[in-house]
C-alpha cells in the first residue's frame, strides 16, 4: 500500500500518515498481529552484531544498528458512522557509521538476515566514504560508555492494543452522541495508538531494547447558528500520552473543576469533555467579539503548550542555532552569543524552562536516545536567562560539554536520527499560588484554555497565537466568554511579560505525535508541561473577519 492509497482510507485520519514510523510506509495488517511480539532479543543481537562487525571490517570508527519495528492503529468516527479502522505495521533496520570523520547512514525495509544487515552496514560505509569530499571539519563525537543489554517500557497498564476494537469503537460513538444531544451539528473523533518497538545497538557497546507505547484520543465539535450562519468549532481538551488505555479510564479525582470549563490531569473522560463542547460551541457563537487592545493574559497548561514549543523549544535547538536547520520552521534569534553572554534575558525571573527526557507519561519519555544516550533533565532557562541549548553528540563539543544531552530521535528505522527536541516545560513557581489567587487582582484581562491556531516567524521570534476558549476578566472575576482571538508578541516580549505561575498543584503535562523537523520531514513525539502562567500587557488583536 502506498502513502496515497493510505490518505485515501479516510480524510479525518489522512494526518496519520505522519506518525512515527509511518514515513518509511506501513503495511496493513490484521488486528491480532498488533500483539505478535515480533522478533526476539536473540535474534535483534545477532542482526545488530553482523551490522556492526562488517562496518567495522569495512573501516568505520563508530557504528550504531537500529533494528525498528512500528505499529500504529487508528480508529476514525464521524457523527453516527465509522469512517476507518486501520492497522499499519513497518519493520527495518537503519545503519549510521562514522568513517574518517564523516557520517554515512543506510538502511532496509524487512531486513531478516544477518547477510542483509550486513550489506546495509557496508553501503553505509561506502556513503560516508562518498561523503568525505564534501567534508569540511570532522565530526567529533562526545565519548559514551556502553550500557550492555539493557530494556525500557512506557510503564503501562493496559495495553492499547489488547483492548478490543468494539470498545473503541463504542466509546468513539458515544462521544459523538454525547456531542450531538447537547447541540453540537458535527463532530468527528479519533483514537491514535502507537507502539514503537526500538532496538539499538552500537560500537560502544550497547544493545538496548526500548518498547514505547503512546495515545491520542482528540474530537472536534462544530456548532453552527443558522440563522447568521456563523460556526465555531472546539477541540478536545486531552492531550498525546505515553501511556496504555488506562489514560481513558478517569477517576472523579482527576477532574479539576471550579474553572470555567472541566479540566483532567492525569487521565482523561473524553465523554465529559464532549459534552461540555458541545454546550461551549452554541456559547461561543454567540460570545462576544473581542476588542483588540492591551490585556493581561492569564494562559493554562494545554494552552501554553504549543507557545512554549514554538518561542522556546524550537528556538534553543542548537541546530537551529548554528543554522544547520533551516529546512522546517527555519533557524534561532537566540543565538550563541546570547549563550555566552550569560546575561541573556529570555524572560523575567519568573522564568524557569527545563529540557528533559525522562517525565512521566509525557511523550518523549525514553530511557535512551537513538545515539545509546541515557535520558536526563537540564536547565535552559534559569531565572530568565538563557543557559543552556538541546545538543546531541556530535553538538555539544561546541558547548564546552563531553556528554550528550541525550536528546537524538529518528522517527523511523528508515530515516538517520538527528538532533530532536526534547520535553521542555516551564517549572511551576515555588511559592503557593491557586489559579484563582492568579486572576483576582486582574483588572482587563483574558483566560486562555487550548491551543488553536498560530503563527511564527522563521527565526522563533514575532509570533501570533489562538486558542480554544476565551473569558473576559473583569476586576479579578470571569464575566463571560470572549471569541475571536489572538495574542501578538515576540519570544523576549512575551516571556519577559511572565509575572506569576501557579504552583506544582496546577502543574499538567501536555503532549504531541506532530513536532516536525528536517528534510525530508520527520516527525517526533513531544511533551510540554507548565502550571497557568500570567503575562500582562500582552497585545491581543481581534481575528473575526469582516464583511
Amino acid at each position: 500500500m502506498n502513502r496515497r492509497d493510505f490518505i485515501q482510507l479516510t480524510s479525518v485520519g489522512a494526518s496519520a500518515w505522519l506518525l512515527p514510523g509511518m514515513a518509511a510506509g506501513g503495511r496493513v495488517i490484521d488486528t491480532e498481529a498488533l500483539l505478535d511480539p515480533g522478533l526476539d532479543l536473540t535474534i535483534k543481537k545477532r542482526l545488530a552484531d553482523a551490522g556492526l562487525n562488517a562496518a567495522k571490517a569495512k573501516g568505520a570508527t563508530y557504528a550504531d544498528v537500529r533494528i525498528g519495528r512500528y505499529l500504529n492503529q487508528f480508529v476514525t468516527t464521524r457523527e453516527d458512522k465509522v469512517q476507518s479502522i486501520v492497522n499499519l505495521e513497518s519493520f527495518g533496520v537503519g545503519v549510521r557509521v562514522l568513517v574518517n570523520g564523516c557520517w554515512g547512514f543506510a538502511s532496509l525495509g524487512d531486513a531478516h538476515t544477518e547477510a542483509q544487515v550486513a550489506e546495509t552496514a557496508e553501503m553505509a560505509v561506502a556513503v560516508a566514504k562518498a561523503n568525505i569530499a564534501l567534508l569540511d571539519e570532522p565530526v567529533q563525537l562526545a565519548p559514551q560508555k556502553g550500557f550492555g543489554e539493557v530494556h525500557y517500557q512506557t510503564p503501562f497498564t493496559k495495553n492499547l492494543f489488547e483492548i478490543p476494537i468494539k470498545e473503541k469503537v463504542d466509546l468513539l460513538l458515544s462521544v459523538n452522541g454525547a456531542a450531538m444531544t447537547n447541540g453540537a451539528n458535527f463532530v468527528n473523533s479519533v483514537l491514535f495508538m502507537v507502539n514503537e518497538q526500538k532496538y539499538f545497538a552500537s560500537t560502544d557497546g550497547s544493545y538496548i531494547d526500548q518498547d514505547i507505547h503512546r495515545i491520542w484520543p482528540t474530537f472536534t465539535v462544530t456548532g453552527i447558528d443558522r440563522t447568521t450562519g456563523q460556526f465555531q468549532t472546539r477541540n478536545s481538551l486531552g492531550t498525546a500520552k505515553a501511556m496504555g488505555y488506562e489514560y481513558l479510564q478517569t477517576a472523579p479525582s482527576d477532574r479539576i473543576t471550579g474553572r470555567p470549563t472541566t479540566l483532567f490531569n492525569t487521565y482523561y473522560d473524553m465523554l465529559d469533555d464532549a459534552t461540555l463542547a458541545a454546550r461551549q460551541v452554541k456559547e461561543k457563537v454567540k460570545a462576544k467579539s473581542v476588542e483588540a487592545g492591551k490585556y493581561d493574559l492569564v494562559l493554562d497548561p494545554s494552552h501554553l503548550r504549543l507557545t512554549i514549543h514554538e518561542s522556546v523549544g524550537h528556538a534553543t535547538e542548537l541546530d537551529r542555532v548554528l543554522g544547520y536547520e533551516a529546512n522546517l520552521a527555519g533557524t534561532s534569534f537566540a543565538t550563541m552569543d546570547k549563550w555566552k553572554s550569560k546575561t541573556f534575558k529570555y524572560g523575567s525571573q519568573q522564568v524557569n524552562i527545563f529540557a528533559d527526557k525522562i517525565q512521566p507519561g509525557s511523550m518523549g519519555a525514553v530511557g535512551w536516545d537513538d545515539e545509546g544516550v541515557k535520558t536526563k533533565k537540564w536547565d535552559l532557562i534559569k531565572d530568565g536567562i538563557l543557559v543552556n541549548y538541546q545538543a546531541i553528540r556530535d553538538q555539544v563539543h561546541m558547548l564546552g560539554e563531553t556528554e550528550s544531552h541525550g536528546c537524538c530521535y529518528a522517527d523511523s528505522w528508515n530515516a538517520v536520527q538527528f538532533q530532536r527536541m526534547a520535553n521542555v516545560s516551564l517549572a511551576p513557581g515555588t511559592q503557593p499560588l491557586s489559579v484563582d489567587e492568579l486572576i483576582k487582582d486582574v483588572k482587563k484581562g483574558i483566560y486562555i484554555i487550548g491551543y488553536g491556531s498560530y503563527s511564527i516567524d522563521q527565526q522563533r521570534y514575532n509570533f501570533q497565537f489562538g486558542g480554544q476558549l476565551f473569558y473576559e476578566i473583569k476586576n479579578g472575576e470571569i464575566a463571560g466568554m470572549l471569541k475571536d482571538v489572538a495574542y501578538q508578541s515576540n519570544t523576549q516580549e512575551f516571556w519577559n511579560s511572565c509575572v506569576k505561575v501557579s504552583d506544582q498543584r496546577d502543574y499538567r503535562v501536555e503532549g504531541s505525535f506532530f513536532d516536525g523537523k528536517g528534510q525530508p520531514p520527520q516527525l517526533s513525539c513531544v511533551s510540554h508541561g507548565s502550571a497557568t502562567a500570567r503575562f500582562n500587557g500582552v497585545n491581543v488583536i481581534n481575528t473575526a473577519r469582516k464583511v
